[in-house]
């Protein structure tokens, strides 16, 4: 199992303070927002704010985050190419 996909399910949910028993129903594959985890654009901005606090990650612009934010694993490849290969099995 990846670790890392691990670590941002956790930090997902410490972050926006959501149910631990969610974590078992986290889709690494499945979209953040709308009709996978249903998260809203506020909660966008506290991901923002757990990259930046937990990974040293910005996010400099609506592109990117998109990107980044499109499920679980997108944020996980997108943490390992702004942090290079040793964080790849954190």
């Amino acid at each position: 199992m990846d670790e890392l996909i691990e670590t941002l399910k956790t930090r997902i949910i410490e972050s926006l303070n959501l149910d631990p028993s969610v974590r078992g129903r986290i889709d690494p594959a499945a979209p953040l927002f709308g009709a996978g985890l249903g998260l809203d654009s506020i909660d966008a901005l506290e991901l923002v704010v757990m990259l930046e606090k937990h990974f040293q990650i910005r996010i400099t612009n609506i592109e990117a985050g998109r990107e980044a934010f499109a499920s679980v694993n997108a944020l996980a490849e997108f943490i390992r190419k702004k942090r290079g290969s040793d964080c790849a099995n954190m």
